[in-house]
């Protein structure tokens, strides 16, 4: 049974999904909650994954609702660091000033 109740959860599951190449899931501003999940994705080659295909496949995995990422996006590459880590920081940054948020 997986760990469905956290935001790290929710981005090991989406890992497992056959469209996903790599995934990172960020907290993204929300005016009225404070932050809501945000799925950054790229798709394997030749595929692709809507918003709807990415909430049915967490409610298949047994993902907790509220830890589904309310934005889904799609992205041919993710800033990563020299040891080939995913910079989440960078994600949260460019959702930030997005959002008009310094």
């Amino acid at each position: 049974m997986p760990n469905t109740g956290s935001k790290p959860a929710t981005q090991a599951e989406l890992y497992k999904h056959p469209a996903v190449a790599a995934v990172a899931v960020v907290g993204a501003p929300d005016e009225r909650l404070g932050e809501r999940a945000c799925a950054f994705v790229i798709p394997k080659p030749g595929q692709s994954l809507t918003f709807d295909e990415m909430k049915t496949f967490l409610q298949g995995r047994g993902v907790t609702k509220k830890y589904w990422p309310s934005r889904l996006e799609l992205r041919d590459s993710l800033p990563m660091t020299t040891s080939g880590k995913i910079q989440k920081f960078a994600l949260r940054e460019e959702l930030r000033r997005e959002a008009g948020l310094p």
